[in-house]
């Protein structure tokens, strides 16, 4: 089954809308996965079509600072926070 580019545009933002209000903490894949209920690969995938966009960063290390090997927790770059926050704001504004 083949999702359309609409579709995966929405899941996309349901990514970026997650992790907006996880920030500052980096989720892992798996735990953005199971929010969204998706499966973790389809999950990736997207995250890494957002990583190359720029809207969000891998994170390969742990707190300790040594490498995941088969793990990677992703967070919203400072510039992408920047404008949900506007946009949260904006439309405080618009319903008041």
């Amino acid at each position: 089954m083949k999702l359309s580019d609409l579709k995966i545009e929405k899941i996309s933002e349901q990514i970026l809308a997650y992790l907006y209000t996880q920030n500052p903490k980096a989720k892992f894949t798996s735990h953005i996965a199971l929010e969204l209920a998706r499966d973790e690969e389809f999950i990736k995938k997207l995250l890494l079509n957002l990583k190359k966009k720029k809207l969000i960063l891998e994170i390969k290390k742990n707190p300790k600072g040594e490498n995941y090997f088969k793990r990677s927790r992703w967070k919203l770059t400072e510039e992408t926070y920047e404008s949900y926050k506007k946009m949260q704001f904006k439309l405080l504004e618009s319903q008041s």
